[in-house]
């Protein structure tokens, strides 16, 4: 269904009969499935662009000569960034059939499919750049990549992290969470030192979840990690701001025609016997990278580990 642009018709049902505990339940569940929307900094927007100043310049103190000398002046400076809030949807066409048939509540059976498309689409869209909105700056991992802050993992993995983790925290951000591949979290359980013995016994919790060097490491199970492209995420998360212009509205339509980008017709309600759920998210995303001591032109708060060479593309080189 991903090629449907457009319903053409009128929402028979308002999302009124949709169970408000439902409704809820789908924005809980696409926060927590989406990592951008879990980690980076969330703000309310009540247009669909918004200005948000960053410290551009700081300033500096002088020594003030003691036989009268006069006390100079400095000042700061701000930049402006613009968060752009861009539309996510999806249409979830379901057959009467299948709404007549069926012995179990509908609506919690679309809830989770309605979350997963929203976290997929943002996290690929604001981590790896994929199908990016042109509004919207480069994304983080391809960010990261430009600024230099990439490492391919080795044999040494646990040091090839701590020292990408020191080249971000010079740059003058703090790192304070990592993000990964689904299983990333049983490979760091997995090394192990000179000895054999594993290099990260004190890092789960009574719970069971695991922590790389003291911050929170998640699994991005969704479908957007690209595991060609990257095995780990850290980042200062504070850096990254999520816009949310729109909670998640619904229409559920009974007649109308869903149409491709070309016009052609695809699906027709009222004729092939089908209703449709239409969910629309309205959300921006941002870098905000604020000045400070230590940072310079080149600086960016997050970092990469990529996938390990393989023997060939090792041997090539």
């Amino acid at each position: 269904m991903a090629n449907y642009a457009n319903i053409i018709g009128r929402p028979d049902v308002s999302d009124a009969l949709m169970p408000d505990q439902v409704v809820t339940g789908i924005v809980q569940d696409a926060q927590a499935g989406s990592e951008i929307l879990k980690r980076a900094k969330q703000v309310r927007m009540t247009s669909k662009k918004a200005k948000q100043a960053v410290l551009a310049t700081l300033p500096d103190a002088y020594w003030v000569d003691d036989n009268g000398g006069l006390k100079q002046t400095s000042e700061s400076t701000w930049k402006g960034i613009t968060l752009t809030a861009e539309e996510l949807a999806v249409i979830v066409p379901i057959p009467d059939s299948v709404l007549n048939d069926t012995n179990v509540p509908l609506w919690p059976q679309v809830q989770p499919l309605i979350a997963e498309a929203i976290g997929k689409k943002l996290d690929q869209a604001a981590i790896f750049g994929v199908d990016k909105p042109e509004s919207w700056p480069t994304a983080i991992i391809p960010g990261a990549t430009a600024a230099g802050n990439v490492a391919a993992a080795s044999n040494v993995l646990a040091k090839d992290i701590a020292d990408l983790a020191a080249k971000v925290s010079a740059g003058g951000f703090g790192v304070n969470g990592f993000a990964g591949k689904p299983g990333i979290s049983w490979v760091m359980r997995g090394l192990t030192d000179t000895t054999n013995r594993p290099i990260f016994t004190d890092a789960v919790n009574g719970n069971g979840d695991f922590s790389l060097y003291g911050f929170p490491i998640d699994e991005v199970r969704n479908g957007a990690w690209d595991l060609k492209v990257a095995d780990l995420l850290m980042a200062d998360w504070t850096k990254f701001i999520v816009g949310i212009r729109q909670d998640v509205t619904y229409d559920i339509f009974k007649e109308g025609v869903i149409s491709d980008d070309n016009g052609k017709v695809v699906l027709n309600l009222m004729q092939q016997d089908t209703q449709a759920l239409r969910a629309v998210f309205r959300v921006g995303f941002q870098v905000a990278v604020p000045a400070n001591r230590l940072t310079s032109e080149n600086s960016y708060p997050a970092g990469v580990i990529t996938p390990a060479a393989s023997p060939a593309e090792s041997h090539d080189e």
